[in-house]
């Protein structure tokens, strides 16, 4: 199909493919490894894997999981001429505007970070995109937050997101001493709190750019969020795993990426490089602040309604 006539600064064309994981049943891995074998490739040895072979230009591991991963510059040929056709007799690669059209489609991508985090913000983002935006991040690799293994990477994709041209990006979120008065206004229930912050910030996208409908990734079967919406023609559907959608996705970096910048200005002011998450390692971090500034000073820092903030007061002797 032609591209003749899109805009030029928001398509570009895709690259192939480096990287690419699909689950395969012990038929369709006993047949991969029979294939590869036949074919003389050089098997050699992967932790936790079943079987591992290097080819022309890509390798090939099965884990005993059972996910299939194919890396290197001839991912995408041995996908179509040989994974697909012959394995799993299942067309994919290439094809998620075939597949998902409605990705491609004018609508809102919802999603949060820092809910299961002790220090830092709870971060709503809303991003609106469509078309050419869409397959823009495609091309240049985005994925959900929750698959980027380091914070340069969330940050690099952010600036991807917010320099294409036509796309409606907001945020909203609270300092850590509002968002505590806020839990405790919002009744003590977090998911409550969570929907009035994803509708501020869909409403801050949508006034930008309007669109039709949007994808919020499913943290409640309550529709809590629609409940506060109050935006004509604009549907707000949500399901489990979302992020699958690029524009979720995207949503979900702008989330972790504001949620990154919070946490190193929160550490530059407690002195601390304060980690992610709620274990051993928090606990013995909010345990420093309160020794350090007394009990009181935690609600800058962490959420006070996790145990584990507590649990750290306690062990101070607070």
């Amino acid at each position: 199909m032609s591209r003749k006539g899109k805009n030029p600064e928001l398509y570009c064309e895709p690259k192939k493919a480096a990287l690419h994981t699909v689950k395969l049943g012990g038929d369709q891995a006993e047949k991969l490894d029979s294939w590869l074998d036949r074919h003389l490739w050089a098997p050699y040895s992967v932790a936790y894997a079943r079987f591992a072979y290097k080819g022309p230009d890509v390798n090939v591991v099965m884990y005993n999981s059972g996910k299939l991963v194919v890396q290197g510059k001839g991912t995408e040929d041995f996908v179509r001429y040989v994974l697909e056709p012959e394995i799993t007799g299942v067309v994919e690669l290439g094809y998620d505007e075939v597949l998902h059209p409605e990705w491609y489609q004018l609508h809102a991508g919802v999603d949060e970070s820092g809910k299961g985090d002790l220090f830092g913000p709870l971060v709503s983002a809303c991003v609106v995109a469509d078309g050419d935006a869409v397959r823009a991040w495609v091309a240049g690799g985005l994925k959900e937050s929750k698959k980027v293994s380091s914070d340069a990477a969330v940050l690099k994709m952010a600036k991807m997101v917010k320099n294409t041209k036509g796309v409606a990006v907001k945020v909203s979120y609270a300092g850590m001493e509002k968002y505590n008065a806020l839990y405790i206004k919002f009744g003590r229930n977090l998911n409550k709190l969570l929907a009035w912050f994803h509708a501020t910030s869909i409403s801050g996208a949508i006034a930008v750019r309007h669109a039709p409908w949007g994808m919020l990734d499913q943290f409640t079967k309550q529709p809590l969020v629609q409940r506060q919406l109050n935006i004509e023609n604009f549907e707000l559907k949500m399901r489990t795993k979302a992020e699958e959608d690029p524009v979720v996705a995207a949503a979900s970096i702008i989330a972790r990426a504001t949620y990154i910048y919070a946490m190193r200005k929160l550490s530059e002011e407690c002195g601390i490089e304060l980690v992610k998450g709620a274990g051993e390692k928090a606990r013995e971090q909010a345990e420093q602040i309160v020794k350090k500034f007394g009990a009181e000073s935690l609600k800058k820092y962490a959420k006070l309604h996790f145990k584990t903030a507590g649990e750290a007061v306690k062990a101070a002797g607070e």
